[in-house]
């Protein structure tokens, strides 16, 4: 296979593509709208108690761990669904495995929020 030679309207088309499988993710899926929501409410809460550099790594780090668990979770799911609309033992198995993905995700991020969070409310 011959490589094309480098093009920045590719480059360009290739973010287009990455911003509509965002817009398609928030749009459609309602787990993407609830972590989107969640999202605001830590970045909200960072800005009001004035987080340090680190606090905000920590924090946007979780936030984009969530988010990328929750794409690639759909992406499995979807394309598990094309490759068979049936009820299959292994689909499911699939499928169980990218929403511990997400689960795991989303302890880290409530975990790396009460930490940061709680001492700094009360």
């Amino acid at each position: 296979m011959k490589n094309k030679p480098f093009s920045i309207r590719e480059r360009i088309k290739s973010f287009s593509y990455a911003f509509n499988g965002l817009r398609l993710f928030f749009i459609s899926e309602h787990n993407g709208r609830i972590h989107l929501v969640a999202a605001v409410v830590a970045i909200a809460l960072s800005f009001y108690l004035h987080l340090s550099t680190f606090e905000w790594i920590a924090i946007l780090s979780v936030i984009a761990a969530v988010l990328i668990a929750e794409i690639l979770n759909t992406s499995v799911e979807k394309l598990a669904d094309l490759v068979s609309t049936d009820i299959h033992p292994k689909i499911k198995i699939v499928k169980d495995l990218a929403a511990a993905a997400v689960l795991i995700a989303v302890i880290l991020a409530l975990a790396v929020g009460c930490f940061i969070f709680i001492p700094k409310l009360f």
